[in-house]
């Protein structure tokens, strides 16, 4: 039996890159990219990864669209999973740093109706379990709350069987196998595929596509934090052996020390 296509609709975040010193904004209320760079979170780009395989094994009619919230820069964001395999995108322009979990969730569920009263229905929602910037963990399953669809959170992989989401992930206890029927929202960690590299082909083809602008449908709450927190700088310590011939012995007894030589 040839598999019925699979409309899936990923959510990637524009979030600083954390691969260099993190920093956080003058209010703490969000990390600060100035300077680091922006980038997409590994989650969500194991997410993009995840839909375009679905759409992919549907054998053909579905498609994958990827969705932001996000200042005009966060197009950055969106033309990425184009260039690796998504068809359509939306982009809800608004400031993310104003958006709490209960806003974005409303949001997005805002745009899965609106597209669905347009005769485009997302099968599955894909989103990262959680952004790197703000770790927040609720959007998944406050999206699922609002579309009334059931939810796997912290999912590795994801294919579709006869109707039904097969999402599995690891537990306290091991590998974990949970089948739930579509429509449904899956949250995504990163480690069970590998995000595929733009192309210069697929860039290419990213910038002819029409990004859909909306303005956000509601007034939000905002993230309702205190702060955010830098945890203290793990301490590091140096300790000078000598200089030249004189330090060979301290170098021999440190090597000892770590069990590089023996005696």
């Amino acid at each position: 039996m040839v598999p019925s296509p699979v409309n899936v609709l990923v959510a990637v975040k524009r979030v600083p890159d954390s691969s260099s010193e993190v920093l956080l904004t003058a209010d703490e209320q969000a990390v600060d990219g100035s300077k680091a760079g922006f980038t997409t979170s590994p989650h969500e780009e194991c997410a993009v990864e995840i839909a375009t395989q679905v759409v992919a094994a549907g054998e053909g009619g579905g498609e994958a669209t990827v969705v932001t919230l996000g200042d005009k820069d966060a197009a950055e964001q969106l033309r990425n999973a184009l260039a690796v395999g998504c068809t359509q995108a939306t982009h809800v322009v608004a400031d993310a740093h104003t958006l709490g979990p209960i806003d974005i969730a409303r949001e997005l569920a805002a745009v899965v109706r609106d597209h669905e009263a347009a005769g485009r229905t997302h099968d599955l929602v894909l989103l990262g379990s959680d952004a790197s910037d703000t770790g927040d963990f609720q959007v998944g399953i406050r999206l699922a709350y609002e579309l009334g669809r059931p939810v796997v959170n912290g999912a590795t992989t994801v294919t579709i069987e006869d109707g039904v989401a097969v999402a599995v992930g690891k537990g306290p206890e091991g590998q974990e196998t949970y089948r739930v029927p579509l429509p449904a929202v899956v949250t995504i960690r990163e480690g069970g595929v590998e995000p595929r590299y733009p192309s210069v082909k697929g860039r290419m083809a990213a910038k002819k596509v029409q990004i859909e602008e909306r303005e956000p449908a509601a007034e939000h709450r905002g993230p309702q934090r205190v702060k955010l927190l830098l945890p203290p700088p793990t301490p590091s310590s140096v300790q000078i052996l000598g200089e030249g011939a004189a330090a060979a012995p301290a170098v021999v007894d440190l090597f000892e020390q770590l069990g590089v030589l023996s005696r």
